[in-house]
C-alpha cells in the first residue's frame, strides 16, 4: 500500500491538472444535479417496528383518515388576547377574525373555510359534544371535562388555538414559501396587541435556521492554528482548501439524496460539515506537515530560519519536491487511510442498529469523510504541486514552527519525559479525573426534540408555554389509544370502549380520556388521552409506560386489546430504542476497531489501552455535558433540557473515529521507533515528540470547529457541538498525551506483544513506509 500511496503522491504532484480538474468537475456537476432535483430534507424522526409505530399503522389501515402524527402537515396558530381583555371581547374577536381572514386569503391551506376563530369554534364544539354526551348518559361532570380537553379556547377565554393543515400532502411536500406566507402574516399580528405565536409540525421547521457563522468562525481558528504550526500563510491555507473541497461535495452529494431518499434528516448535513471539516482539515495537516518534514531532509535545512528555509525549498528541483511529496502520502498518507477507516466503522456501524434516519445521518457523515481521505491524497498534493516552490512562501510574522524532526527537545518530548518519570502518579491522575467528570452522566435523560424544547423565545417555544400555562401542560402531549373489539359481539363492543376509558382515568398522570372516533360497525375506537404532564417529562413516561402495562387486564376484563400511538409515545419509543441499543452499539465499534488497530500496531495491549481510554473519555464527555446542558450547573445553560435522544449514540460514532486517528498518528510513530531498534521507552518517547506537535494542532482545530457549532440556535447542534469539543479535549490531552504515554512505559516491552501464532496469520500492513524508505527521486 505504501507503494502505490507514494506514486499517487509523487502523479499528483508532477501532473496537477488532472487531479485537480477531476474534483472540481465532480464538485460543480455535484452542485449542478443538487440545485436542479434536491428537495427539502425531513423533519420527522421514525423507527420501524416500535409499538406505537405498529399501532398508528393499524389505526391507519381501521381508520383511513388518520395520519401519522409525527408527519402531518398541520400546525397551530396560539393566540392571546391582550393583559386584561379576553377573546370574547367584540374588539379583540374582530382583530382575530381579521387576521384569520388574511390566512385563509393566502391560499396556501387545505380547506381554509374550516379555519375560525376559537370564540366561535368552542361554541360550536361544545354545542355538538354536550347532547351527544348526555345522550350516553355521561355524567355532567365527565362532560365539562371531555369538552374542556379538546376545546379551542381556555377556560378564562383568554387564549385560543387555531388548528390549521397546509395543502400538501405530507410535512415534507410543504414549500417553505407556504409556510413563510402564513408565518408572515401572523409576526405581523403578533407586533400589536395580540400576542400570535404558532408551532406544530408545519412551524417546528421555520425556527431552526442553520447558519454558516458555526463554519466560518470554526475555519478562522483552524486557520489560525494552522499558521501556527507551519509559520506560512500559503501551507496553512492548503488544508482549508481542501477540506473546503471535501465538505462542499459531501454537504452537495447529501442534498442531492433528499431527491431519493425520505430519511434524509435536516441534521445530516450539519453532523456531515462538522465531521467532514475538521477530519478534512487535520488528514490534510497530517500530509502537508510530513511533506515538509521530508523538504526539510531534502534540502538538509535542520534548525535553520523560516527565511533560509524557504530559500533552501526553493532550491530544490521538481522530481525531489514530487519524491518528498510520494514519501509524505505514502507514510502519513497511510496513517490517515487506516485514521479514516476507524472512523468509517464508527460510523458505518450505526446502520447496524436498523433505524433509518439515523443510518442516512451515519452514512451521509460516512461518505464526508471517505471523501476527505481521497482528497487530502490526491487534490492536496495536486494542489502543493501546482504551488510547487511557493508552498511555503510568505511567512507569518513572529512564528518559527521549528521541525520535531531536529535534535532540539520541543515541549512535546519535555512533557513526556515528566510522565516517564512518574508513570503510575500520571496514570492514575488522568483516571481519577475522568472518572469524577464521568460522574452525572448516571442521571443522563434523553428526549426527542419538542415544541417544549425549543429555542426559547422562538414562536414554537412561546406557543408551547402559552399553551401549557392556559390549558395544562398534557395539551401538547396528547397520546391515542386504539381499541380493537373485532373479537366481540356487535353489542359489547360499546362497553369494552367505555371500560378502555375507565381504565385509562385510572392510571396515575391521566388528566383525560375519551372516545374520538369509532368505526361504522364499532370493532374498533379511538380514545384521546390527555396526560398531566408535558411530553419531556418523566412523568409522561411512566405515565406511557403504566397504560401499557394495564393492558393485559384490560384484555382479561373485555377481551378487546389496545395499543397506544401518538406523536408522544411514538418520540418515548425511540428515546427507549436508541437507550436500548447504546451498549450493543458499543461494543459493535470496539471489537471492529480493536481488529482494525490489532491490524495497524501488531500487538495486543496498544489496542486494549486505546480502546478503554476512549471509554473514559466518552464517559467524562457524558457526564460533563449532563452537568452542564441537562442540570444547568455552573449557570452556563439558561435552559437545562434533557439530552436529544441519539445525541449518545452519535456522539460514540464520531469521536470514536476522531480518538482512533490520533492513536494511529501518535502511536504509529512510537511502533516506528520500536522496529527500528529503540527500547521500548525510548520509542515512546520519541514517536509522542514526533507526533505530539501536529496531533495537538489537530485536536485544537477540531475543538474549534465544534465548539463554532455552539453558536447554532438548534439545541442538537448546540449541544452536540459542546460534547464533541469536550470529548475531543479529553481525548487528545488527557487520554492520547497523559494516560497512553503512561501505560506505554509501564507495559515497556510488554506494550508490543503479540502471539506468534496471530503473527503468522495477520497480513502485513505497511503503515511505516518500510517498503519506500529504498526509493530515490525519479531523474
Amino acid at each position: 500500500m505504501a507503494r502505490f500511496l507514494y506514486r499517487l503522491g509523487s502523479s499528483a504532484y508532477r501532473r496537477s491538472w488532472p487531479f485537480l480538474a477531476f474534483w472540481l468537475v465532480l464538485l460543480i456537476a455535484v452542485g449542478a444535479l443538487a440545485g436542479a432535483f434536491a428537495k427539502s430534507p425531513s423533519t420527522t424522526f421514525t423507527i420501524p417496528g416500535l409499538d406505537s409505530v405498529v399501532t398508528m399503522e393499524k389505526m391507519q389501515e381501521r381508520f383511513p383518515g388518520a395520519e401519522d402524527a409525527t408527519n402531518a402537515p398541520t400546525g397551530n396558530i396560539v393566540v392571546q388576547a391582550p393583559e386584561g381583555a379576553a377573546l370574547t371581547d367584540p374588539q379583540v374577536q374582530a382583530q382575530v377574525n381579521e387576521m384569520l381572514a388574511e390566512v385563509r386569503d393566502a391560499g396556501v391551506l387545505s380547506e381554509p373555510e374550516t379555519i375560525v376563530d376559537p370564540v366561535l369554534a368552542a361554541q360550536g364544539l361544545a354545542a355538538q359534544m354536550t347532547p351527544q354526551l348526555q345522550a350516553q348518559g355521561v355524567p355532567e361532570q365527565k362532560i365539562t371535562a371531555d369538552v374542556a380537553a379538546v376545546s379551542p379556547l381556555s377556560q378564562d377565554e383568554t387564549t385560543g388555538i387555531v388548528s390549521v393543515r397546509f395543502d400538501s400532502v405530507s410535512l415534507m411536500d410543504i414549500p417553505a414559501e407556504d409556510v413563510a406566507a402564513v408565518t408572515g402574516i401572523l409576526d405581523r399580528y403578533d407586533e400589536g396587541d395580540l400576542t400570535v405565536v404558532y408551532n406544530g409540525n408545519a412551524f417546528g421547521a421555520a425556527s431552526g435556521d442553520i447558519e454558516m457563522t458555526s463554519e466560518l468562525i470554526g475555519l478562522a481558528v483552524a486557520a489560525l492554528v494552522l499558521l501556527i504550526t507551519f509559520g506560512s500563510v500559503v501551507a496553512a491555507g492548503m488544508p482549508l482548501v481542501s477540506a473546503i473541497v471535501g465538505v462542499g461535495i459531501g454537504i452537495l452529494g447529501i442534498q442531492l439524496t433528499t431527491a431519493f431518499s425520505e430519511d434524509i434528516n435536516e441534521m445530516t448535513p450539519i453532523l456531515a460539515s462538522m465531521i467532514g471539516l475538521a477530519v478534512g482539515i487535520d488528514y490534510a495537516l497530517f500530509i502537508v506537515s510530513r511533506f515538509r518534514t521530508e523538504l526539510i531532509k531534502a534540502s538538509g535545512a535542520n534548525d535553520v530560519t523560516p527565511k533560509e528555509l524557504a530559500q533552501r525549498l526553493r532550491e530544490l528541483d521538481k522530481e525531489t519536491r514530487a519524491h518528498a511529496m510520494g514519501m509524505a502520502v505514502g507514510t502519513a498518507g497511510s496513517a490517515v487511510i487506516f485514521a479514516g477507516l476507524t472512523v468509517l466503522i464508527a460510523l458505518a456501524a450505526l446502520s447496524i442498529i436498523n433505524i433509518p434516519f439515523l443510518t442516512a445521518m451515519a452514512l451521509g457523515a460516512a461518505a464526508t469523510v471517505t471523501l476527505a481521505v481521497l482528497i487530502a491524497l490526491s487534490f492536496l498534493p495536486a494542489l502543493m504541486g501546482l504551488l510547487g516552490t511557493r508552498a511555503f512562501a510568505v511567512r507569518f510574522p513572529g512564528v518559527k514552527a521549528p521541525d520535531p524532526e531536529d535534535d532540539n527537545p520541543t515541549m512535546g518530548l519535555r512533557w513526556v519525559r515528566r510522565i516517564r518519570k512518574r508513570p503510575v502518579t500520571h496514570l492514575i491522575a488522568g483516571v481519577l479525573l475522568l472518572g469524577v467528570l464521568a460522574i452525572p452522566a448516571s442521571s443522563m435523560r434523553l428526549a426527542m426534540p419538542t415544541d417544549g424544547s425549543a429555542t426559547p423565545g422562538t414562536p414554537p417555544r412561546i406557543a408551547h408555554e402559552i399553551t401549557a400555562d392556559a390549558f395544562g401542560p398534557g395539551r401538547d402531549a396528547p397520546m391515542i389509544a386504539l381499541i380493537d373489539a373485532a373479537d366481540l359481539p356487535a353489542e359489547e363492543r360499546p362497553v369494552a370502549f367505555g371500560a378502555g376509558v375507565e381504565k385509562f382515568l385510572g392510571v396515575e398522570g391521566v388528566r383525560n380520556a375519551q372516545v374520538v372516533a369509532t368505526t361504522e360497525d364499532f370493532s374498533a375506537a379511538q380514545v384521546l388521552i390527555t396526560p398531566e404532564y408535558g411530553a419531556t417529562d418523566p412523568e409522561t413516561s411512566e405515565t406511557l409506560q403504566a397504560l401499557r402495562e394495564a393492558s393485559a387486564d384490560f384484555e382479561a376484563e373485555t377481551g378487546a386489546t389496545y395499543g397506544i400511538t401518538g406523536a408522544t409515545p411514538i418520540f418515548d419509543d425511540i428515546s427507549d430504542r436508541l437507550g436500548d441499543v447504546l451498549i450493543p452499539y458499543i461494543g459493535i465499534v470496539l471489537l471492529l476497531a480493536f481488529l482494525v488497530l490489532l491490524l495497524v500496531f501488531r500487538s495486543i495491549w496498544v489496542p486494549l489501552i486505546a480502546a478503554l481510554g476512549f471509554g473514559l473519555s466518552v464517559a467524562a464527555t457524558f457526564g460533563v455535558t449532563v452537568a452542564i446542558f441537562q442540570e444547568g450547573w455552573l449557570g452556563l445553560i439558561s435552559d437545562p433540557q434533557p439530552l436529544l435522544s441519539f445525541l449518545p449514540i452519535i456522539l460514540i460514532g464520531l469521536v470514536f473515529g476522531l480518538a482512533m486517528d490520533y492513536q494511529v498518528f501518535l502511536v504509529t510513530r512510537m511502533r516506528e521507533g520500536w522496529t527500528h531498534g529503540k527500547t521500548a521507552g525510548n520509542a515512546t518517547a520519541n514517536g509522542f515528540k514526533h507526533g505530539a506537535r501536529v496531533v495537538t494542532a489537530a485536536a485544537l482545530i477540531m475543538i474549534s470547529v465544534f465548539a463554532a457549532f455552539m453558536m447554532q440556535d438548534m439545541a442538537f447542534i448546540k449541544t452536540m457541538g459542546f460534547a464533541l469539543a469536550a470529548a475531543v479535549f479529553f481525548d487528545a490531552f488527557i487520554v492520547r498525551m497523559l494516560i497512553i504515554p503512561a501505560t506505554m512505559f509501564l507495559l515497556d516491552e510488554r506494550a508490543w506483544w503479540l502471539p506468534r501464532w496471530l503473527d503468522r496469520i495477520l497480513p502485513k500492513v505497511d503503515v511505516e513506509g518500510e517498503g519506500i524508505r529504498d526509493l530515490e527521486p525519479a531523474r
